[in-house]
């Protein structure tokens, strides 16, 4: 029988947020990529929350921007509200989030992979990879469609999602979809097993869907946006995308729902066996905040808009399994939502997934050259840790394909880093969640600077075009120039200068001060201090004289970014330059490197767990042997010993 055959040089495998991350990588390094989703309605999905970012995935997300992803470009334009979280505290926690209009979210992401030059974007079910022993290791080589189709490439990115044999659960109802009743993908399990890809089932859920018109307000504190917008993408400014927001709603939980929940637990089905699957501990669902916090007389819950055309609200803060019938006698119980239509039930779903151990930091498997997986299959939650990795999963299929290193951002590089470096080394037991407590190096992995950390990176890949990297250098130039600068200017303990930093709540001079000095002061700011700095006209003027058009027209619309890393630079210089050392130390255990045909039963004294662990994860570095769990700072130093020897 007559079938599809075709050729590619990338193929990758679903459309959500990973998947379209790595297929505008892999297209955009200039190979022919193309993408399989089980329906056009899944492409870049927000099948759970309606937002994008929050503490430290909004640091993702900018870091994803910086590398020349394309995340922070479609939340911008589709924003129906915008904060900055963490404000009250330091600049390394500071984190944005972004409310979504979800349909326009899709539609947006859409239009921009079928208008992307040597991506086709493509609706059928992959079922099964092609796989072939050459040179004496496994290589796919491509993959084969439930219509029978093949599709031969020269490398392959799994970014599957939550669709792998996939169950939705509330009750005893159980349906055999995706999420949003969408079509599961029941076959490429098999497949991958068959290959020697290790499967498990995780879980995770989300919260009724509320109608608009059943909500009384009236009974709920609003949420508004911040007045000053911050864009997530680096090429925009706040004039670019300020438009009209829509507030979201705050409420609680009380003991009547609580004793509703209690009395029906023996009905949930994470409490009577029927969910199997690990559901993710640092974003449980109700019924298992009430059973695990006794103690708590209410949780917090935000009726969030789904977007600016629909009435549906998702109610932030209640994922559930409950049957039906709970579900609606525990929202009604919550002050507002009193006589509330629920337009979709929460649920749970259970779906297969990987090991991610298995995994190279390239993302590449280990046991499968060409290879490469990212996303909720690689057993992480979340939209923008899935982007992420599909990001440095596309870039690193292309750069296999172009016969070059990949690009393995280390835990001092970003949170991109930290995640993918977190998901190959240590076994996680439960879905990923990045929080910035996991990131050693906060202080230098801030949010506002990720473009100076990794616009370089991104350039060097080729995802970062000539003019963006001339207007980034131009940028960067800029706030070097003005912190050295302020470092040589010094002011007197003069009557002018007393008086001026008296109007400013500050203490005055008794000796001279730099400006930078000044700047250090809680109280003043590097636009506070502007009076004192008679130069600082004189010496913009000559350095954006020596900008071209474009690069002066870019600092000048992102000048309060500018004073901002000016700002930061100047006043927590003392702690970034500790960190640094501490970075430094860091990247000597990094450059350690572990030969790939090391035989671990030859080092002595490994601990029996120790050596089993060096053998499944293959630590490329004695620093990511270190972050092994249940390799002990012993086994680390006979490690060093062996390879010295």
């Amino acid at each position: 029988m007559a079938v599809v055959e075709e050729k590619y040089d990338i193929v990758v495998v679903g459309a959500g947020h990973a998947g379209c991350e790595a297929a505008l990588a892999a297209a955009r390094m200039g190979f022919e990529t193309i993408l399989f989703t089980v329906s056009m309605d899944s492409v870049a999905l927000m099948p759970c929350n309606p937002n994008i970012g929050g503490s430290s995935k909004g640091h993702l997300v900018r870091e994803i921007d910086a590398l020349g992803g394309e995340m922070g470009k479609n939340i911008d334009k589709t924003y129906i509200q915008s904060k900055m979280l963490n404000v009250s505290k330091g600049p390394a926690v500071h984190s944005l989030r972004a409310q979504a209009d979800k349909v326009e979210y899709t539609k947006q992401m859409r239009l921009t992979l079928q208008n992307e030059e040597h991506l086709t974007l493509r609706q059928q079910e992959v079922s099964e990879l092609i796989v072939e022993p050459i040179d004496g290791a496994t290589k796919v080589v491509g993959v084969k469609t439930v219509s029978g189709a093949i599709y031969h490439a020269r490398a392959v990115v799994l970014c599957t999602g939550v669709y792998l044999k996939a169950r939705c659960i509330y009750g005893d109802t159980i349906q055999y979809t995706g999420p949003n009743g969408l079509m599961a993908a029941n076959h490429l399990s098999d497949s991958m097993a068959a290959a020697g890809i290790g499967i498990r089932r995780f879980k995770t859920g989300t919260p009724p869907r509320i109608d608009k018109k059943s909500v009384d307000f009236s009974k709920m504190a609003e949420q508004k946006g911040d007045e000053r917008i911050v864009p997530f993408s680096f090429m925009n400014c706040e004039e670019d995308i300020r438009r009209e927001q829509i507030s979201c709603w705050l409420t609680y939980t009380n003991e009547e729902t609580h004793e509703i929940i209690r009395e029906n637990i023996d009905r949930s089905p994470l409490y009577s066996g029927v969910i199997k699957g690990t559901g993710p501990r640092y974003c449980p669902s109700i019924e298992d905040k009430i059973m695990k916090f006794p103690d708590k007389d209410r949780h917090q819950l935000f009726l969030e808009p789904e977007g600016e055309f629909t009435n549906e609200m998702y109610l932030d803060g209640m994922p559930s399994s409950m049957p039906e019938d709970v579900q609606y006698r525990m929202v009604h119980t919550v002050p507002g939502l009193e006589n509330a239509k629920i337009v979709r039930n929460a649920y749970a779903i259970e779906y297969d997934c990987i090991n991610a151990v298995t995994l190279k930091p390239s993302l590449e498997f280990q046991a499968v050259s060409g290879l490469f997986s990212a996303g909720q299959i690689n057993g992480s939650s979340g939209y923008e840790e899935a982007a992420a990795q599909g990001l440095m999963a596309g870039i690193n299929a292309a750069r296999k394909l172009q016969d070059k290193e990949p690009i393995v951002l280390k835990r001092s590089d970003g949170y991109i880093g930290v995640l993918i470096d977190d998901l190959v080394t240590k076994e996680t037991k439960e879905p990923y969640r990045m929080m910035t407590s996991r990131a050693e190096y906060r202080l230098l992995l801030r949010q506002d600077n990720a473009d100076l950390r990794l616009t370089d990176i991104g350039h060097e890949a080729g995802l970062i075009d000539e003019e963006r990297y001339s207007c980034f250098k131009a940028k960067r130039k800029y706030i070097e120039s003005e912190v050295a600068r302020l470092d040589t200017i010094t002011v007197g303990a003069s009557r002018s200068v007393a008086e001026f930093l008296e109007a400013h709540g500050s203490t005055p001079l008794k000796t001279g001060n730099t400006l930078a000095e000044l700047v250090r002061r809680p109280e003043l700011s590097y636009n506070d201090i502007l009076e004192l700095d008679t130069d600082r006209e004189a010496a913009t003027e000559e350095l954006l004289s020596s900008m071209t058009d474009i690069e002066r027209e870019y600092c000048t619309r992102h000048i309060s970014e500018i004073t901002e890393q000016i700002d930061i630079s100047i006043k927590y210089e003392g702690y970034i330059r500790r960190q640094e050392d501490q970075v430094s130390h860091f990247l000597k255990m990094e450059g350690h490197k572990i030969p790939a045909d090391i035989n671990y039963d030859e080092v002595r004294n490994l601990r029996v767990e120790a050596r089993q662990k060096l053998k499944d994860v293959k630590p490329e570095t004695i620093g990511q042997a270190s972050r092994i769990s249940g390799v002990s700072p012993a086994d680390v130093s006979m490690l060093m010993l062996y390879l010295k020897k």
